[in-house]
């Protein structure tokens, strides 16, 4: 299936992508098709999930549940380092059908994949690693005598539920991590990048993957929900908006839980920064992606004594970026995910501009393709300061005080990650003690992630870590065994007495 999904996003006709139900690619349910944002055209097309589809994955998946637990974690651990080879054979090819239904640019469409390959192998290396503990029983009057011992293991059937704006890696993610932790996984793909998805796990497949590993399904919210709300599902991974998310928290009941939901991520540059260097920092990660990606740069806050130099230094790395097409390699910023989005960010720099900012850049589209635009000093009740842009524009403020502009970017529901340019150990700590935040990048912007370092948030950013270590937490529970009578430290409460 692989080399059909490569092979097919090649040339110019429609990838037709199938299900991946009880180990055979085949569904006949209604079309699902994805309009290309750049090319505008029917770029995919795959079969929505009938209730049927639904009820056998999920039953497959609680039947193989029990076989995945069996398999080692060494066996576990090779597949995946083979799946991360295969990706990377296939970096250029993958990165092509990224850029098909996304329209995002090739530089950044092979960066993904390069994180879809590292990611898998750092899956493997913590399947690896999956383990237990001795508990220190003998250290408290009422475990004298006694051995208890733990081993973390599979929760058995994992969903995850992937977004449309990193749908490779964050696929990557939860599937690899699920499988290195031993459960089935159920995939529900979005409806925006259904072949990108079908390829990563035929990737893995074709890689030693069990067929009993995975099921793969294609569909909305109502197939979403149904997976969800499923007595089969022990444990769901869902990446998102928060809307959704907390859509996700209701159907879900009483299931475990990782939640990693929107962001409105704020940047701060103090007056001992270099603002050129952190203007060209924050222009090549606020609109990397056309900005849609939950910690992309949104907010950033800058020193009156520097304001204008940074803005000045911010404005002319923008105007050398280049926008377009997406299949070019020179292209920085291609298409948003639709044309809604798009008019998103238009109708969010009108709106500044009629409270008083100045929009310097941008605020127009051509059809999906949202220009990059810079918002400067809008008022703090502007949509573009208080909601998720999720999108091609950067909101530059000024400030004078930083106990204030800590507040400030504190009054956003969202706490998902923060960025701040400062040599100041003091003004580090204290930002990294105050900001509600789940991660704090320091002589960087908030848009930088090391996939094997825990990421997630707090407030409506959701709750749990998506890394790899910290997903496989998520993916397993605590087993506990307690041999009464028996203990290797022994089990006197005191020694006799004895005449010297």
């Amino acid at each position: 299936m692989l080399q059909e999904l490569l092979k097919a996003a090649g040339g110019n006709d429609v990838v037709d992508v199938l299900p991946f139900i009880a180990g055979s690619w085949a569904g006949d349910g209604p079309p699902l098709e994805r309009t290309g944002p750049y090319l505008r055209r029917t770029v995919s097309r795959a079969p929505t999930a009938t209730p049927a589809d639904i009820g056998r994955a999920l039953a497959k998946a609680r039947a193989y549940a029990p076989q995945l637990a069996l398999l080692a974690p060494a066996a576990r651990a090779d597949i995946l380092e083979t799946a991360s080879r295969t990706a990377t054979a296939h970096r250029d090819q993958l990165a092509r059908l990224l850029a098909l239904e996304l329209g995002k640019p090739l530089k950044d469409s092979r960066t993904e994949i390069d994180r879809v390959a590292s990611t898998l192998a750092v899956c493997a290396a913590e399947a690896r690693r999956v383990d237990g503990e001795n508990l220190p029983t003998a250290g408290w009057p009422t475990g004298i005598g006694n051995t208890a011992l733990t081993y973390r293991a599979p929760a058995g059937v994992a969903l995850a539920i992937t977004p449309f704006n990193a749908p490779a890696n964050l696929l990557a993610h939860k599937l690899g991590a699920s499988f290195a932790a031993g459960n089935t996984t159920l995939v529900k793909a979005p409806p925006q990048a259904p072949a990108v998805s079908a390829a990563v796990v035929a990737l893995l497949l074709d890689s030693g993957l069990p067929h009993q590993a995975v099921q793969l399904l294609h569909g909305g919210g109502e197939t979403g929900a149904a997976l969800c709300a499923a007595d089969e599902v022990d444990v769901i991974s869902f990446t998102g908006s928060a809307a959704t998310g907390n859509a996700v928290a209701r159907a879900a009941g009483a299931k475990r839980l990782a939640l990693e939901l929107g962001g409105n991520a704020a940047t701060i540059v103090c007056e001992d920064a270099d603002p050129a260097t952190a203007a060209a920092v924050c222009a090549r990660t606020g609109y990397s992606n056309s900005g849609q990606s939950c910690i992309s740069v949104q907010r950033v806050y800058v020193h009156r004594s520097n304001y204008r130099q940074f803005l000045d230094a911010f404005t002319a790395a923008v105007d050398a970026l280049v926008v377009g097409d997406p299949f070019d390699d020179t292209t920085d910023v291609g298409s948003m995910v639709d044309e809604t989005a798009a008019e998103r960010i238009v109708e969010w720099s009108r709106e500044a501009a009629g409270l008083g900012a100045t929009v310097v850049r941008g605020g127009t589209r051509d059809g999906a393709t949202a220009a990059p635009t810079i918002v400067a000093d809008p008022p703090r009740t502007a949509s573009v300061v208080v909601h998720e842009v999720f999108g091609a524009l950067v909101a530059v403020m000024p400030y004078d005080d930083f106990d204030t502009v800590l507040d400030e970017c504190n009054a956003s529901r969202y706490g998902l990650q923060a960025g701040l340019f400062t040599h100041d150990i003091t003004r580090i700590v204290t930002a990294w003690r105050r900001l509600e935040v789940g991660g704090l990048i320091v002589n960087g912007s908030s848009n930088f992630r090391l996939d094997h370092v825990p990421f997630g948030g707090v407030k409506d950013s959701g709750f749990g870590r998506e890394a790899p270590r910290w997903l496989i937490d998520d993916y397993t529970v605590v087993k506990t065994l307690v041999l009464r009578g028996l203990s290797p430290w022994g089990d006197l409460r005191e020694l006799p007495k004895e005449t010297p």
